[in-house]
């Protein structure tokens, strides 16, 4: 019998919890680039009764990408999407933050759109950066859009000499990702697929713990405490937002972002709580 596919990109905290969501009664390709990682993934959701395969994915890399794609066509059906790979500035240099956070979503979703079913969806893990940084000007914004994924990294204001902060590198990739998710929506459309993002908050994630225990990790604290909500966000508060968006319910939604932050960004461009 042809299984449903749910493909999983990146197996960190997020990764898993979107996994165990939408796992069930599936065969749940997990890909990631340490193969470590990908085994301990792998060995947990073995142990929770899901059917698990793993293959190892450099997301930067096209040949990479288009062999999951193809990997996971041959699995069966593919009907679930969710791709949470990424760097953040503690994590990396400038350079390694555009290939990972701006190329490697655009190639996921070159190629995976040719593999979805009809009725699938796939989410994008993208940032809340997106949403501070606000809008580019427009021709920058239309060039992340659009430009295709060969050329992506050869745009002008992404050149060494012009972009040297990695936390800038993070904002603009993070910004890319919602307006290359709202790009592809019609093409993932005549497949009858839908694609959306997700702006993740501060997570608790093993990159979350970074981002707090780095150089900015007072100036991000403050933020929360400001926020609404004035916590971290867990893994499954993302994964919640994703089983929606991949779920029958969410079928008129598509190149939409989901900005799931506990407020932070409000709280910045509004003003704090009370």
């Amino acid at each position: 019998m042809d299984r449903d596919v749910a493909v999983i990109i990146g197996v960190g905290g997020i990764g898993l919890a979107i996994a165990r969501r939408v796992g069930s009664g599936r065969t749940v390709l997990l890909a990631d680039f340490n193969e470590q990682t990908l085994r301990q993934a792998a060995e947990q959701l073995r142990g929770e009764g899901h059917d698990v395969r793993e293959r190892t994915v450099d997301v930067s890399d096209a040949a990479s990408v288009t062999s999951l794609a193809d990997d996971a066509a041959e699995l069966g059906t593919v009907t679930h999407l969710a791709h949470t790979a990424g760097l953040s500035p503690v994590q990396a240099t400038v350079p390694a933050i555009l290939r990972v956070d701006l190329l490697g979503v655009a190639l996921v979703l070159d190629e995976f759109a040719p593999v979805v079913a009809p009725g699938g969806a796939a989410v994008i893990i993208a940032s809340m950066a997106a949403h501070l940084m606000g809008a580019l000007p427009p021709e920058q914004e239309a060039a992340l859009a659009t430009t295709p994924s060969e050329r992506l990294l050869e745009l002008p204001f992404l050149a060494s000499d012009r972009l040297t902060d990695p936390g800038a590198a993070y904002g603009i990739a993070k910004r890319a990702n919602v307006l290359r998710v709202r790009a592809a929506a019609n093409a993932w459309g005549l497949r009858h697929a839908r694609i959306n993002s997700i702006s993740p908050g501060v997570v608790s994630t093993p990159m979350g713990r970074q981002e707090l225990a780095g150089e900015s990790g007072a100036v991000i604290r403050g933020m929360i405490e400001n926020s609404a909500t004035n916590r971290v966000g867990t893994p499954d508060d993302i994964a919640d937002a994703a089983e929606f968006l991949l779920g029958q319910r969410a079928t008129f939604i598509t190149g939409a972002d989901l900005l799931v932050d506990g407020g932070v960004v409000a709280s910045i461009l509004r003003g704090p709580h009370g």
